[in-house]
């Protein structure tokens, strides 16, 4: 089988065939067998590539797998075999989920507990970019930060796969959605969502913004700061909080460690929340697999819309890589399996 092994940490924007390149595409890697009764072998139709696969090859992420490993995290596919004692799956169900390694291949090994069906009307490939990025800001809204009905959402980077999230989250659980982002793109994409009010960071002064925004609303302030971003900007998003308001830490994509200061936090009653999604199913996986049931309804409903800006196949790894570096992207960026065909695309 093809599959993308990081043989060192470098940068992954680095062309295939470059001996910089700390990426290799092997066409011949073995294809994994089954290791247990419960064991279920999946072919992969499209993986996600998320800042974090991006930061780990790069030996910044927290996360920092022996070398050689093949990255990865959330996907899609179909069942191509299972153990004998599988009792929820059988061969060609669609399915997707979540893995730490291991899905920039073309099939991968799991335990029949670790799969989630991909029900009917639900596209596969949407469905493989909706662990994570949906997955990461449901848990964040739905179960930390108890976002209700008429309560004002901040999110920062909202054009970015996890921000685009939170944003359609917001609007299904009957919030007042401001969404801040970069460029005259993103900004029209997200104004097409129906967010109550954008603000394009490159040419607004976002806080003065989202004041006059809220002064017009009659709204006293935000009651939930989503912030994948970090840096100067959460800082100045904290002016804007209300009393018992809840902050979510999702990431750093500004490369700045935030620092809030406690006495403010204190006095005003705010509720700091670290999320890091992936250690949930550790600790919590009952939650997970209600939460991504949950999202897959919505898309079928039609309640949540996964936006995919770019697809690569594996032998593209480095143009995906780009364009997550570069921020081109609006919602996400795939790999989708194609047996060896180039398939670059904007969707």
């Amino acid at each position: 089988m093809e599959a993308l092994v990081c043989k060192k940490l470098g940068d992954p924007t680095v062309q295939g065939g470059d001996p910089n390149s700390p990426i290799v595409l092997e066409k011949k890697f073995p294809i994994p067998e089954l290791d247990s009764s419960t064991a279920v072998r999946v072919k992969i139709k499209a993986t996600s590539l998320n800042y974090a696969n991006y930061l780990q090859i790069l030996g910044k992420y927290q996360e920092k797998p022996p070398l050689p490993f093949i990255p990865g995290s959330d996907y899609s596919g179909v069942v191509d075999a299972v153990g004998h004692g599988v009792s929820k799956f059988k061969v060609g169900d669609p399915v997707c989920s979540f893995a730490n390694l291991g899905t920039f291949s073309q099939f991968i090994v799991v335990d029949q507990n670790h799969l989630i069906g991909v029900p009917e009307g639900c596209d596969l490939i949407e469905a493989g970019a909706l662990p994570v990025a949906f997955g990461t800001s449901h848990v964040a809204l739905v179960h930390r930060a108890n976002l209700t009905t008429g309560q004002v959402l901040l999110v920062l980077g909202a054009a970015g796969g996890v921000g685009l999230a939170a944003v359609q989250i917001g609007k299904v659980c009957g919030a007042i959605v401001i969404a801040v982002a970069r460029g005259a793109e993103k900004v029209e994409y997200l104004k097409a969502l129906s967010v109550d009010h954008v603000v394009d960071s490159g040419k607004e002064n976002v806080i003065q913004s989202v004041k006059e925004f809220l002064k017009a609303r009659k709204l006293k302030g935000v009651d939930v700061l989503y912030d994948p971003v970090g840096g100067k900007l959460t800082k100045e998003s904290l002016k804007l909080l209300n009393w018992g308001a809840n902050i979510l830490i999702i990431g750093f994509a500004s490369g700045e460690v935030p620092l809030i200061p406690a006495n403010i936090a204190l006095v005003k009653n705010w509720t700091v929340h670290g999320l890091y999604w992936g250690s949930y199913r550790i600790h919590r996986p009952g939650v997970l697999e209600d939460s991504i049931r949950e999202l897959l309804s919505w898309v079928v409903k039609g309640l949540i819309k996964i936006h995919i800006s770019h697809a690569y196949s594996l032998s593209e790894a480095s143009l995906a890589f780009s364009a997550i570096r570069d921020r081109k992207v609006i919602g996400k960026v795939m790999m989708v399996m194609d047996d060896g065909r180039t398939i670059t695309s904007k969707l």
